[in-house]
């Protein structure tokens, strides 16, 4: 059935089949270029500091407590600002949260490179970390409410890609930086993205799924016209015709027990389990490596940054797999085998002992780059198993468990390390892992190929 002219009233079943139906432009492509250069900051400002830290430790005399409380109370910030960040996301739009929480964490990188002792930076990291939480899921789901069903995962993943891009570069950087420049210089870097914040707003649209849910058809209108005439310069074609794609719609408000209604609460505790699985083994483990290697293996700093490097390496490489064939193979069995193959690695090095910088390298760059594909593909999923009333906070209330597991990780590795047990760290991340496998096989929803509203009416 076509639906109506551009001249009549819009409904929000109107806004979806109007969406659906854009092909591929270079304006989509330009959309997820701007938003994907402050998502490729926040990934390089989160991990800037497993660089930062082998020049900081002899400097500041940190023992391997401090060490871990300086990681962890990162992310106590970006837990903070994943919650409140969805929320406000909610209520007052995706892309005024998204340019507030860039400028943020721009400007308390450049800060982070005044600090002078070491609770000045925990105090600053701390603070950072509210724009590093409230970036990364509001921006996510604003990506996934611009994406057609059929392609959404490489679309959204190609997107989500500048992330383990920004790891990698904080890895290249880092290498040289550090050592030659000081470790200031890496958080100046970080800082550029206060410089995008003025110019997103008025280079990207209001997402016109989340002001149809909100009742403002005016604006939604407003906005799906002026998408679809960009799509239609950029393309040099008329748009296709809008048929009515007869999506599941409800319109209520959505609250923060909605996440545990229904057909959503198996799906919050099955994202929630995922997240935290994934970034214990991620962050847990890629923030503290380089130290390890410096200070219980006695490697060089330059050698102990370049064994970091080598695992953002090969994880960007299988990043980039998943994101072209995620659509293909499925969301639920490549969670599964990817995080089967994190915990096969992790508990393989537990079996056989940590004794080897060299056999650490191995054994963790495996499961780094299975979790790699997880970091990447858990924000393109959570953005499908919510309706868009509740997507973005939805989104952001999953990702606080990304905060909780990056604050458990560093602490645990280090009480272990300093008391000898680094052994220890791989047999307990690996079994996480492993218990986040047999659920995801277990409980998890298909998504490929199907619209939003029918995934998650």
């Amino acid at each position: 059935m076509t639906l109506h002219t551009n001249d009549d009233a819009i409904t929000q079943r109107e806004v979806v089949s109007r969406l659906e139906r854009l092909p591929l432009s270079a304006w989509q492509v330009k959309t997820r270029v701007i938003v994907g250069t402050a998502t490729f900051f926040d990934a390089f400002d989160a991990l800037a500091i497993a660089f930062i830290l082998p020049a900081i430790i002899p400097l500041w005399q940190m023992k391997p407590a401090d060490i871990g409380w300086l990681i962890s109370m990162g992310y106590v910030g970006q837990l903070i600002g994943a919650l409140v960040g969805g929320w406000l996301a909610e209520r007052f739009g995706r892309r005024p949260v998204i340019v507030a929480s860039i400028l943020w964490f721009g400007l308390l990188s450049i800060a982070c490179a005044f600090a002078t002792d070491y609770n000045s930076l925990l105090l600053l990291r701390t603070l950072q970390g509210l724009g590093l939480g409230a970036e990364v899921p509001v921006a996510a789901t604003y990506i996934s409410e611009l994406a057609r069903a059929q392609g959404r995962g490489r679309f959204v993943l190609l997107f989500e890609l500048v992330f383990p891009v920004g790891i990698l570069m904080a890895a290249l950087l880092g290498r040289w930086i550090v050592p030659h420049l000081g470790w200031q210089y890496m958080f100046y870097i970080g800082g550029l993205p206060a410089l995008l914040a003025l110019y997103m707003m008025r280079l990207t649209p209001e997402s016109p799924r989340w002001l149809a849910s909100r009742g403002r058809m005016d604006a939604a209108k407003t906005s799906i016209l002026d998408i679809e005439a960009r799509v239609e310069r950029a393309t040099g074609k008329p748009l296709p015709p809008v048929v009515d794609m007869d999506v599941n719609l409800f319109p209520k408000r959505a609250s923060w027990s909605d996440l545990f209604l229904g057909i959503y609460a198996k799906r919050t505790i099955v994202l929630w389990v995922c997240w935290f699985a994934t970034y214990l083994a991620n962050y847990g483990l890629t923030t503290w490596l380089p130290s390890v290697y410096q200070q219980v293996f006695k490697l060089p700093i330059e050698q102990a940054l370049s064994y970091g490097l080598i695992a953002n390496i090969l994880g960007l490489a299988s990043s980039v797999a998943c994101a072209l064939l995620i659509d293909k193979v499925g969301r639920r069995i490549w969670f599964t085998a990817a995080f089967a193959g994190s915990a096969i690695s992790l508990l393989t090095l537990w079996a056989i002992g940590a004794t080897t910088p060299e056999r650490v390298l191995i054994c963790s760059t495996l499961s780094f780059m299975c979790v790699s594909t997880l970091s990447l593909a858990l924000y393109l999923y959570t953005s499908e198993m919510y309706p868009t009333r509740m997507r973005a906070l939805g989104t952001g209330a999953a990702t606080a468990w990304l905060r909780i597991a990056s604050i458990i990780g560093p602490i645990t590795v280090g009480t272990l390390v300093a008391a000898g047990g680094l052994d220890t760290v791989f047999g307990l991340f690996g079994s996480v892992v492993l218990i986040a496998a047999v659920v995801i096989f277990l409980f998890g929803t298909e998504t490929k190929g199907k619209v939003l509203e029918d995934v998650s009416p």
